[in-house]
């Protein structure tokens, strides 16, 4: 029951409410009375929610950066938001590029497509992989291999936190959301300017975003600076592209690789089957040094020098230092020269000495 006093208006209420007037206390107790006409709600049409598909795409966006500003959000529950709109906006958007093509290419199969199905958007439309294929292979659109494999990881991490939930590293959601936000900040600018120019509120919309996005990479590469100042200070010759927050961060150490921004850990042999080039269905190559089959041929330094590096043991070997095996083909050391002037590896030189002395023992027995 209220006190009086809990009874009495609080500071910042009003004497009226919409339905009902508070009575003066010595007129008598609280009598119900009808608003003033000029005060009632007017009946009319109920709200409409009307999002066309680029204005819908850019709604997305700006939600995606006050998720992941550090000063508006950050949190592992904004990080999760940011990649569900992030990847809501990257389906938009592309297929909003691909349906100027035409119509029938946001389809997922393109040759049922119906003009009914399509106003009444009720048939089921192409994954984001293969949009990016369409732009790519149809409309012309240059999509470069980082960009589409930026939007892939994407589709994944929404996938998995969508159906399944996610336990990942925040801080490497982080970064590949920032790569897949500024693609697609770049994609709005190249490709559908004339849908900007048609909506000119979208202009200011497009300001907020990239306002959000510099922020975000402002914060990423304020990281990076500390880092290179400590953790990776004078470490050019060690220091490569992790794989999965895509940043310069990675120090190369033996067996075991640690990316000093997202804080993963790698082990030789799953890093070595991600820096290799995804055209080679064959086993990797065996490290001349330390004869483990991690020596691969993808891996990104600061330093920018061609490399063949081996997780294993850390080891680094331009290519003009190794030639291939006559033999096996692996790669191996210049010098490891046979006397008829081929080159071998260290196993396969062992196996031919050992098969001529075989040879010569049962020559003379």
């Amino acid at each position: 029951m209220l006190t009086p006093d809990q009874n009495d208006m609080q500071s910042g209420e009003k004497p009226e409410t919409p339905e009902e007037k508070l009575a003066d206390r010595s007129s008598g107790p609280l009598t119900p009375t009808r608003a003033p006409k000029s005060t009632r709600r007017r009946s009319g049409p109920p709200p409409v929610i009307d999002f066309p598909p680029v204005p819908n795409g850019i709604d997305y966006l700006r939600s995606v950066v006050e998720h992941l500003n550090p000063a508006t959000g950050g949190s592992p529950r904004d990080i999760k938001y940011a990649v569900l709109h992030l990847q809501a906006a990257a389906e938009v958007l592309l297929k909003a590029r691909l349906s100027r093509e035409h119509w029938s290419l946001v389809f997922a199969d393109p040759r049922t497509a119906t003009s009914a199905e399509h106003a009444n958007a009720s048939f089921t439309s192409c994954t984001t992989k293969a949009a990016v294929e369409r732009l790519r292979n149809i409309a012309g659109i240059s999509i470069s291999d980082k960009e589409r494999e930026a939007l892939e990881d994407l589709a994944a991490d929404r996938n998995k936190l969508q159906h399944y939930g996610l336990t990942f590293n925040a801080k490497v959601i982080e970064a590949r959301a920032a790569t897949a936000l500024d693609f697609l900040v770049r994609f709005i600018d190249e490709h559908l300017e004339p849908e900007l120019a048609k909506n000119g509120p979208l202009y200011l919309e497009m300001e907020v975003v990239r306002r959000g996005l510099k922020d975000i990479q402002s914060f990423v590469t304020k990281r990076m600076n500390r880092l290179r100042g400590n953790d990776l200070k004078d470490a050019e010759v060690r220091t490569l592209r992790c794989p999965d927050c895509q940043l310069m961060a990675m120090l190369a150490e033996p067996g075991l690789c640690r990316c000093c921004f997202c804080d993963k850990d790698w082990p030789a042999f799953d890093l070595a089957d991600l820096l290799r080039t995804d055209e080679d269905p064959e086993p990797l190559y065996e490290c001349p040094e330390c004869h483990q089959q991690t020596l691969t041929d993808d891996a990104e330094f600061a330093d920018g020098k061609p490399t063949l590096f081996c997780t294993t043991c850390a080891g680094r070997f331009s290519p003009a230092e190794l030639g291939n095996c006559a033999a096996c083909g692996s790669y191996c050391s210049t010098s490891d020269t046979a006397s008829d002037g081929q080159t071998l590896c260290i196993f396969c030189a062992e196996d031919i000495r050992r098969q001529e002395q075989e040879e010569q023992e049962r020559y003379w027995m």
